[in-house]
């Protein structure tokens, strides 16, 4: 397919067929029709048929994706008739691709570009996960040195924090720190919170929150005192949790934070280079 044909199809598929209503995106079926390559409407409509099986199939709202609308067409006389169309979304579009006739070279086209936009969805999809556990990471860590310095100045030693914390992982998983390292296998030398599920340093870094504000609020002056209001937090938190059908030591690592990091460190770096790149 030559280039000037893909940039064609591309710009009339973004910028010709499409339409925004109340700030939401949507095709009609008469426009896609055409881009398509079909020249009869009933046609059409039997690959429309098709995609709208493949929407209920996978799981998906039919009528979300596909509403029948009236259009008006002009008429050779001058006057107006409406006939029946469709509002398609972006995944209905898809999924009409994916059931066409693949010999047609819009179809072709059609499925390539799809197919492509899809996967940048997912990846950006994934990106900002990973994005959103990094962030919780870094939060954590800041939360924990706010909950060393506090033991510090109100017990005049820091020397506890680590017992203070491990304390609190075992409220939480209803495990040692080292049985969820072991269960997770977590090199020795690296924290658990490393390879902890978003969910899971979100939990920990609220219970610490609170045990931050407790402890300078009720004036707590003993290591004692901070690690039953630690216990008791972290409890407190799994109690949620498990309310909610989550069970923090029966989750999955998740993979280690670091590789992470570095990751979204060199896609920013080649987005830099290359700001239409996404791989």
């Amino acid at each position: 397919m030559q280039k000037d044909t893909i940039n064609s199809l591309t710009e009339n598929f973004e910028a010709h067929a499409q339409q925004t209503e109340n700030g939401i995106e949507y095709w009609l079926a008469r426009d896609l029709q055409h881009l398509l390559g079909y020249t009869k409407w009933d046609n059409f409509l039997n690959v429309v048929s098709k995609a709208k099986t493949a929407c209920d199939v996978s799981s998906h709202d039919v009528a979300d994706h596909f509403a029948d609308v009236g259009k008006m067409v002009d008429l050779g006389s001058g006057s107006q008739r409406e006939v029946d169309d469709i509002m398609l979304t972006r995944y209905a579009c898809y999924l009409i691709a994916q059931n066409g006739d693949p010999r047609k070279q819009e179809i072709a086209f059609a499925q390539t570009y799809f197919a492509v936009q899809t996967r940048k969805a997912e990846l950006i999809e994934q990106r900002l996960l990973e994005a959103e556990r990094v962030s919780a990471r870094k939060k954590l860590s800041e939360t924990e040195k706010e909950l060393s310095r506090v033991i510090f100045e109100q017990t005049g030693s820091d020397r506890n924090f680590a017992s203070i914390r491990s304390k609190g992982d075992t409220a939480l998983f209803g495990k040692s720190t080292q049985a969820m390292k072991a269960q997770w296998k977590v090199p020795d030398n690296r924290p658990l919170a490393d390879f902890a599920p978003t969910i899971i340093l979100k939990a920990k870094d609220f219970a610490s929150e609170i045990t931050i504000y407790n402890s300078q609020q009720n004036r707590l002056s003993t290591e004692p005192e901070i690690s039953s209001e630690h216990i008791t937090n972290n409890q407190a938190v799994r109690n949620t949790l498990l309310e909610r059908g989550i069970r923090p030591e029966s989750l999955p690592p998740a993979e280690d934070v670091k590789k992470i990091e570095r990751r979204l460190a060199s896609d920013e770096k080649k987005s830099m280079k290359n700001p239409d790149s996404l791989n």
